[in-house]
């Protein structure tokens, strides 16, 4: 299943080595020069990616195949906005805090840039389900941060149409970015998944990781831009 839908990836999947900067989170944050990391060195951490047909996403064979395969049975709604989610600021400080789960997260974007989110508006969707195995359809700007093996942070920016995996036990983070506006459909394999805030290192998943990707002979991950 990993190696289907690969076709135009790049144009809907970037990520690139961050900056030390603490200006606003929300903003790129690329080194100088800019250092892009492939896809392929994205893999060698674990992080499967697709590239779907986004307008098709209620009907698409190949999501469905990928939910199918992924164990992915349940869908929720979430609209993350700071005139309709209460707590937004907190909420959104929350999601940057480093932190791993136990289980692997699929997010799948459906316009603009993936994101991690919380239906905290979904009555049907209470606080246990925040994090897990899920597919998510999204409309608007977000970034995941994951740590490499070296320890140093990679910005992935998931635009219209792209699909990404983050393993159990890999440190990462979100946020928005200056639109302050996610909308998103989850589709989760079980109604719960454990997260831990850094430092978390005794846990199984983030040793199983770490020993299965992170301990890995790779040649350097940064590139300059072209």
């Amino acid at each position: 299943m990993e190696t289907l839908f690969q076709d135009g990836k790049e144009e809907v999947l970037q990520a690139w080595f961050m900056d030390d900067g603490e200006e606003d989170q929300r903003l790129p944050h690329h080194c100088e020069p800019k250092k892009f990391v492939s896809l392929d060195k994205l893999a060698d951490l674990g992080i499967v990616t697709w590239r779907l047909n986004a307008g098709n996403h209620e009907n698409d064979e190949d999501l469905k195949k990928i939910r199918e395969a992924r164990g992915c049975s349940f869908v929720y709604t979430v609209d993350m906005h700071p005139e309709r989610l209460p707590d937004y600021d907190a909420k959104l400080k929350s999601y940057f805090q480093e932190h791993r789960h136990t289980n692997e997260e699929t997010t799948y974007c459906l316009e603009g840039s993936g994101t991690q989110t919380q239906p905290l508006s979904s009555p049907a969707f209470p606080i246990s389900l925040a994090h897990g195995c899920y597919l998510v359809v999204s409309f608007r700007e977000g970034y995941y941060d994951v740590r490499d093996k070296n320890d140093c942070w990679i910005r992935i920016a998931v635009k219209k149409g792209g699909m990404i995996v983050i393993p159990a036990g890999i440190y990462h983070r979100f946020t928005l970015d200056t639109s302050n506006y996610i909308k998103a459909n989850l589709f989760l394999s079980k109604p719960v998944n454990s997260s831990s805030n850094r430092p978390s290192d005794d846990l199984s998943s983030r040793k199983e990781t770490f020993e299965t990707f992170l301990r890995k002979e790779t040649d350097e991950l940064g590139v300059e831009a072209r």
